[in-house]
């Protein structure tokens, strides 16, 4: 059974190989595996991961077994949109999925901004389990990111309203 609770520092090396394993597993298919570890090297490095943890206005969580992390979730209030929180990640371990782990993450970046009227989130497109999961969650499609620069990657937007 996974317990959900605040990351510290010394989780950062293995929500590192958990973010590794889970992306690899869910998008090398959509862009390649030498694209993925670029992707994880800048966006999941330990200075990045850091960096997040030590954000204001933050939540950064992992699913905790007692011998190993499951999933973890992160989640900020927006820089630029009103009452609006942005959940940045939210990933499971393949083995893990589909057992109510990422639903628990879920649960606890909810009430944890008590501020937010909304929760956003941005999904690759072709990422079917993803979409399913934030729709059964009550999100719905508010639009699409513009893909402007290489370092980007398209995605389609989806919002939640909050119960305050």
């Amino acid at each position: 059974m996974f317990f959900v609770r605040t990351a510290s520092e010394r989780d950062l090396e293995k929500v590192r190989a958990l973010l590794i394993e889970t992306w690899h597993a869910t998008y090398d298919t959509f862009y390649g595996v030498e694209k993925v570890n670029e992707l994880t090297e800048r966006w999941h490095s330990l200075p990045a991961l850091k960096a997040r943890l030590a954000r204001k206005n933050a939540e950064f969580l992992v699913a905790d077994d007692g011998r190993q992390l499951g999933g973890m979730g992160y989640a900020a209030m927006s820089d630029t949109q009103a009452k609006t929180v942005v959940l940045h990640q939210l990933y499971v371990l393949p083995k893990f999925q589909r057992q109510g782990v990422g639903r628990d993450i879920f649960a606890e970046l909810e009430t944890c901004f008590p501020d937010a009227e909304r929760m956003r989130v941005e999904v690759e497109p072709q990422n079917l389990h993803a979409l399913t999961f934030y729709r059964a969650h009550g999100f719905a499609e508010v639009g699409e990111t513009p893909v402007d620069d290489p370092s980007s990657l398209p995605a389609i937007a989806l919002e939640k309203p909050l119960l305050g």
